[in-house]
């Protein structure tokens, strides 16, 4: 491949590594809100745990000097969120959506107040796996230059998928989001399901917040989430709760996040600032797009709040 082509694949390749590093925290958000929706639950608060996860991630991996520890104790604190929400929203008259949004301000007020020591130290970051150093070009090493964490996310999308499908405990969950009288009556605790789903789901979204600290952009700061727990929750009803689409659709919202830095990489500067609207302009079209009632409760577990 000759300098002229690799000018010419430049913006495509950038949009690649681009795509796989923004794409892994919506993966991962996704994947859980998909995990929650399916016993039946909305949980708006993830965005909350996102950052919290980053943040606490980011503060363990400082402390203690490895950046696993960090992801460990980020998907502890999601699971810590997860479980308050799921508690919280068994009780009588209850609503998901509410106790979604007091979680996401009560997430990120405390990832604020505890993360100010941790905003100037430098912290160690996640390593990459370089799979092309085949290759003297920096751009094709810089696009195959892949974080474990998105391997694990797309091992774990395709899991979820074959679980749902094949295993007991997917029936379950399945029957508890479709019919919780049907899961009653085959004697399954509906509350129980759901705690534990809501409680894994922020366990995914902590680990996609130490994604964000610890790798890209890589450092802890108040304003790092920018929306994406928000967005991951547009992202699981685009993706009509199937968590093989779920990838799918990160990975679109990551090439959509990673226009703008890619044509900065190449020296275009005009329109950086619309370019890096992409994303939150991408998740309005959808949700627009979404509203159909023909088409957008298509695959919708039957027991959540926004399908009654």
């Amino acid at each position: 491949m000759s300098g002229t082509d690799i000018g010419f694949w430049g913006v495509p390749l950038a949009m690649f590594a681009g795509a796989i590093r923004v794409s892994t925290p919506f993966l991962f958000v996704s994947l859980g809100e998909c995990l929650t929706e399916k016993s039946g639950r909305i949980n708006l608060g993830l965005e909350g745990t996102l950052v919290f996860g980053a943040m606490s991630g980011y503060a363990v991996s400082y402390l203690t000097g490895s950046p696993w520890l960090g992801v460990l104790a980020a998907g502890i604190s999601g699971m810590f969120f997860g479980a308050i929400h799921g508690y919280i929203c068994k009780l009588p008259k209850v609503n998901d959506i509410a106790i979604g949004i007091a979680m996401m301000l009560f997430g990120t007020g405390l990832a604020f107040f505890f993360g100010k020591p941790f905003i100037q130290p430098q912290a160690p970051h996640l390593p990459s796996i370089n799979l092309g150093g085949w290759s003297d070009y920096p751009q094709i090493q810089s696009a195959l230059e892949i974080n474990p964490l998105f391997l694990v996310g797309a091992v774990l999308a395709v899991a979820m998928w074959w679980a749902f499908k094949n295993t007991r405990w997917g029936l379950i969950i399945r029957m508890t989001g479709d019919s919780a009288p049907a899961a009653l009556a085959m004697g399954y605790s509906v509350d129980l399901v759901r705690f534990l789903a809501t409680t894994v789901g922020g366990f995914f979204a902590g680990v996609g917040g130490a994604f964000l600290s610890l790798y890209y952009p890589g450092a802890w700061s108040e304003g790092l989430s920018s929306g994406q727990g928000l967005m991951a929750v547009a992202l699981v009803i685009f993706s009509r709760w199937n968590p093989l689409l779920c990838f799918g659709a990160a990975l679109l919202f990551g090439a959509a996040g990673a226009i703008g830095p890619a044509l900065q990489s190449v020296g275009i500067t005009q329109g950086y600032y619309f370019f890096n609207a992409a994303p939150y302009l991408l998740t309005l079209f959808i949700m627009i797009a979404s509203v159909s009632p023909k088409r957008s409760l298509k695959g919708a577990p039957g027991e959540l709040s926004i399908t009654k």
